[in-house]
């Protein structure tokens, strides 16, 4: 009985019904075309969602500036208007340095006032101004003015040291005209 297997065998007979080894594989190359050009899209979409391009492409941004805008309950509402800057002199200083060479900054500066009405209260103070920002320029060195950085510190305080001098006056802001570190 052995025998009669062994000989369909070894003909080739009944190979046919028996699975080759070859057809279990998966079709990887069909799976990959399909499957990497959906994970492809699906990784731009989110790219574009968290973005902000496709809120811009499907209207959602238009959304915010139609809101109206509410001013915080506590202060009293501003006066809309245009700025009023008041130019304070050009002030030459010279910078702290660790050798010989020594640096010096030039500087023009503009507040920025709420009301015009505040000039003269501006200019009746513009000595002590002058002074406390003299005062803090003088001990600044070349590397704390480098970088955004070091201009944002020096805004603010310039805006402090200004609010302090001129205390019934609102200073808006400190705007930078001219800076040149030499």
């Amino acid at each position: 009985m052995a025998e009669d297997l062994e000989e369909d065998f070894d003909e080739g007979e009944g190979l046919e019904d028996l699975p080759s080894s070859s057809s279990k594989k998966p079709p990887i190359k069909k799976i990959l075309m399909i499957v990497l050009p959906i994970l492809l899209l699906l990784g731009a979409g989110a790219g574009l969602f968290f973005s902000g391009v496709l809120d811009g492409l499907m209207g959602k941004g238009d959304h915010k500036a139609e809101a109206p805008v509410e001013a915080p309950k506590g202060d009293a509402p501003k006066a809309i208007g245009p700025a009023h800057f008041y130019n304070l002199p050009e002030m030459l200083v010279n910078l702290q340095s660790n050798g010989r060479k020594q640096a010096f900054l030039k500087i023009l500066v503009a507040l920025e006032l709420e009301s015009p009405l505040d000039e003269p209260k501006v200019q009746v103070v513009l000595p002590r101004i002058v002074d406390s920002f003299q005062v803090y320029l003088r001990e600044l060195r070349v590397e704390d003015l480098q970088g955004a950085a070091g201009m944002h510190l020096l805004r603010e305080e310039l805006l402090t040291r200004v609010q302090a001098a001129v205390k019934p006056v609102k200073v808006n802001d400190v705007l930078f005209r001219e800076m040149l570190v030499q």
